[in-house]
Parts: structure tokens; sequence; C-alpha cells
């Protein structure tokens, strides 16, 4: 007997038997479904008060037969089709009450891209004719809505349609828009973001998706859209919901967008229903910061701790993986350890995981020596810290007269950078201090990434002073520093803190001042060196209280000079 799929609980075995020979019966190739067909399906669904549906293939063979409403009705997974050809199944299935086909059954229609869809009404009588409504998605061409959808009528009506026709013409249509398509798109990846927040946090909901825009952007692929949703409590499923899922993969479609990034972390469970009812590639926040973590990992010390990031994010999401698991990261492009490291079964991934961790290790101590001959040499060690994108390695640079990477791009310093300067400011005899750049953070930092990069993290427990650098043109400035303030106590650093708003430039005066008066802040415009000064005899009266700092030291000079 063949599996009968959907709300079964509480139907009698022979109930069960019945719908199984469902089975047996044929369709023409060229009918959406036969009058017999369908007052059969009625029949059981007056019997059980329920909901009956069949899936249907080119060849006229019921291939799926299910108890409840359309999307109780499971499909065969994806074979992969070409965005020209639709899935090859419709679907008939019967409601309770009448009013034709639902918001429910064009969604299923449109997500799953089946042929066709069929709603059967419940008769009037047991002679009177069933009736019901025929739909298919509609051309690229078409305005609007996704589906074309006939008038109600008589299912032997429906019975009469030559349905390969208008599939054929469908596809064709499908196909030329398709085509017209692959010789304008770019090789570069399309993104929709998906942002989700409840009615208590107000704008922070926005704020949270602009910023992923500038992660997604910095990752290498275009922002094709965004969609919003105000929702108290995350859907289990989908998170989102079928019906605003059902929007962000019509919105994919018309803006020829073939991947979807949530701005939160999805389970498992979540990336593969998504990824099965819409059959784009999803990716979460997560995934897109770890992918940049591995565009930039430049050298060896980064790319094994990124990679170590990437395995525990991965791991728990190699059960029943789909296209976003297709290459280690799931990401952006191409990049990371690459595909055969997911083709490995568990236990070869948890032996890399522990290879991985010694040599993060063997990284804490190397680092551990070097800090250890600095704390001989008494030497000051001041580490700068903020948001990623806030310009400390511009500051860096304007300090120390460095050639450390600086660009408009998140997460683009991974590894810690140290340069020796004298701050003449530091005594009668100026001082040797040690100014280290290190990685940005962002809000709700992936705890992947901060056990990944504990080596480089560690930097900070060291450091006499943490230079925490702002962007003051900002529009959600205080915000970020609550955030990168919120992850140093997590990270229970001890070191004593200081703020400078940068990019003093670039900001409101208003704005400026408030935030020079709400941190105690020194502003100054790395860029252009504009109240550099100011800062560094801040800093030189902050580090004049450590007992680190050394009494004697060369002549000094006006400026930071590189040793």
């Amino acid at each position: 007997m063949e599996k009968v799929h959907g709300k079964t609980q509480g139907l009698k075995n022979n109930q069960i038997k019945r719908l199984s020979n469902l089975y047996r019966r044929r369709v023409p190739p060229d009918a959406a479904l036969t009058v017999d067909l369908a007052r059969a399906l009625c029949d059981l669904s007056v019997e059980f008060g329920r909901g009956v549906s069949v899936l249907i293939d080119r060849r006229g063979r019921i291939v799926t037969v299910a108890v409840g409403d359309a999307a109780d009705t499971p499909l065969p997974p994806s074979s992969g089709e070409a965005e020209s050809r639709l899935a090859g199944l419709r679907l008939a299935h019967t409601h309770l009450k009448p009013g034709g086909l639902s918001r429910a059954d064009l969604t299923t229609l449109f997500l799953n891209r089946l042929d066709a869809v069929v709603a059967i009404d419940p008769p009037a009588s047991q002679a009177a004719p069933l009736t019901g409504q025929f739909a298919t998605i509609a051309p690229d061409s078409a305005d609007e809505e996704d589906w074309l959808i006939d008038p109600p009528t008589t299912i032997r009506d429906i019975e009469s349609f030559d349905v390969q026709a208008r599939i054929s013409a469908l596809e064709e249509e499908l196909a030329r828009a398709a085509r017209a398509r692959a010789v304008q798109r770019s090789s570069t990846e399309r993104a929709v973001l998906v942002g989700l927040a409840s009615k208590s946090e107000g704008a922070e909901g926005e704020a949270r998706l602009a910023e992923l825009r500038e992660l997604v952007r910095s990752a290498g692929a275009i922002v094709a859209a965004t969609s919003f949703q105000q929702r108290d409590k995350p859907d289990h499923r989908t998170l989102v919901g079928a019906g605003k899922l059902s929007e962000v993969v019509s919105l994919a479609f018309h803006e020829d967008a073939d991947l979807l990034v949530f701005d939160r972390e999805l389970s498992p469970a979540q990336a593969r229903e998504i990824e099965s009812a819409t059959r784009l590639k999803v990716l979460d926040r997560t995934q897109v910061i770890l992918d940049i973590f591995a565009q930039h990992a430049s050298g060896r010390e980064a790319q094994l701790q990124v990679e170590l990031a990437q395995l525990h994010y991965q791991l728990p999401r190699l059960a029943g993986r789909g296209e976003a698991m297709s290459r280690l990261g799931g990401g952006i492009g191409t990049r990371g350890p690459g595909e055969t490291k997911l083709e490995v079964d568990r236990r070869r991934i948890r032996d890399r995981l522990a290879w991985l961790e010694k040599a993060v290790s063997d990284i804490s101590k190397r680092r551990a020596e070097t800090r250890k001959q600095r704390t001989e040499s008494s030497t000051p060690v001041v580490a700068l810290v903020g948001y990623t994108n806030a310009g400390k390695s511009t500051l860096f640079n304007a300090l120390t007269h460095a050639q450390a990477l600086a660009k408009d791009a998140l997460f683009a310093t991974l590894r810690p950078t140290s340069r020796e300067g004298w701050l003449p400011q530091l005594g009668e005899w100026g001082g040797k201090v040690v100014l280290t750049d290190t990685v940005g953070f962002i809000r709700d930092l992936p705890d992947e990434l901060v056990n990944a990069f504990r080596a480089t993290l560690e930097e900070l427990h060291h450091a006499d002073l943490l230079l925490h650098v702002v962007d003051g043109a900002s529009p959600g400035a205080p915000e970020r520093v609550a955030a990168v303030e919120r992850i140093l106590d997590q990270l229970e650093l001890e070191p004593p803190r200081m703020v400078v708003v940068n990019k003093a430039d670039a900001a409101e005066p208003e704005v400026l001042a408030s935030l020079a008066e709400r941190f105690a802040a020194v502003c100054v415009s790395a860029a252009s060196g504009a109240g550099l000064d100011e800062l560094k005899t801040a800093l030189a009266a902050r580090l004049a209280t450590s007992a680190v700092v050394s009494e004697v030291g060369p002549a000094a000079s006006d400026a930071w000079v590189p040793a």
C-alpha cells in the first residue's frame, strides 16, 4: 500500500486504503484532471471532513496523495529545474467550503513552480455538477500578480482544457525571459534581504537591515531589494511565515535575485525549510559575516581561525544540507576550504576541528611570548577597538605612519598589527608605546568567531589601555558604542577604556558635541589629521597613571614616530 501523506491521524485503516487506491488512477496527459477523479476526491473529503489532494505528473500518473490543504501536500525534492521549466506536476485538491482558489493554493503554486493548481469546491448536492477553479503561474511579462487565474467553472470544462498546450506555451515564455535575463546578468550574485523585528524593537530592526545591506555589499553581492516584517514572534519553520515568504520569493523572482539573506540566525531546520520552499540559496547574517572573514583572511593565522569558525558553524548543519551547504561557509561567491570538506563525514570534520583548535592554541602561545617580551621592556600597549568600519586602521596609520590596510569595507582588518612609536607627552623624555590595530566588532558578533579568534582577542586582555574608536558620522553611533561595550564586558576585559570619536569632518556639529559630552571623548578626523594632537595629549594623560610607563626614553619629537 502506497503512502498517504498529510493529516491522516484518526482515519481508519480502510479509509487509508481507499486513499491509497487513488494511486491506481490515471488522468489523460492533456487534462488537468477528470470528473471521475474529482468526484472521488470530493466523496472522500466529505466523509473525512478534511481536504484531499493529489499531485499528477505530465504522464497522467498520481504521484502523491495527501490529506489536508495544499500546504500539507509534500512535493518531491527539487531536481534543479532551469528557471524556464516548471515542476512537471499539477495539484488538484478539495475545499470544504465553496470559494475557489485560496491564497494558500496560489502560494503553493508559485513557490513550487507547479504546472497548475485546481481547487474543487464541495457540491451543492449529489446530483449537482462539480465546480472549481484553475490557475497557473504568470509569465514574466505579466503585471502585478504572480499567477493567472481562470474564472470559476465546472470541473467538466476544466477537464476539457488542453493543459499540456498551456504549459508548453507558458514554458516558452519563461524560456524567452530567462534568455533575456542571462544576456543582462552579471556574474555577481543578486540578493534580497529579509529583516524581522518586533514592535517593541522599533527602529532597531530597520538599523539591523541597513547594516545587513553593508555586510552583503562587503561580501561582494548586489542588494536587489529588501523586505521587512514586524512580527512579535518569529515563525518556527520559516522565521517570517508562509505568506511573507511567498512575497519575498515573488520579489526575488521579479528582481532576478538568486539569494535570500536573513538578518537573524537561522536554525539548521529553518534554513532547510526555507530553501526547500523557495528553491533559492538561503543565507543568514552569521554566514555573511563568516564569508567576509574568509575573503579578508590573507595570512595563515587568520585563515586557520576563519576555517575553525566556519566548521563550528557548519557541523550541526551537515545533515540534510541543501544548496547553501554546497560550500563550506555557504556564502556569496566561492571561498573557504571548499566543497570536499562538506563531503566528508562528521568524524573527519571533528578531526579537522581538533587539529585547528591545536593550531589556534599554538598561535595563542606565540602571542603570549611576544607579550611577555613587551612586559619585560615595560612598554605600554594601546589597543584600538571599536565597531567595524569605524576608521580604526586609518587612525592607526595616522598615529604611527604605518601602512595598515584601511578601506571603506566591513572587517577589512583581521590580523592584529602592532607598531612602536614615541609619545612626547609621556614625561620629560618621552616614552615608547605600542599601538595595536585589532579586528572590528559588530552587534551580535557570532559566537563561532569570538571563540575562533580568541588568540587574537587575547591581545586586548594584556593592553594597558583600550582606545574605543567611534564613527561619529554613523546615525546609530550610540547604539554601536553600546554594542562594542557589551562585547568588551562579555570578554571580561579589565584594561581602562577611552573613547575617541572619529570622522569628525563628516559628522554634524551638534551630533559631534553630543557624543563628546556623552562619552567624555576626544573628536578627531584620522583622514585629515584634525584633533590628533589633542588625542595624543589625552592618551599621554591616561597612560601616565600606569606603572608600566617608562621614565626614561630618547629625545622626543612632536609626533608619533615609527620605531
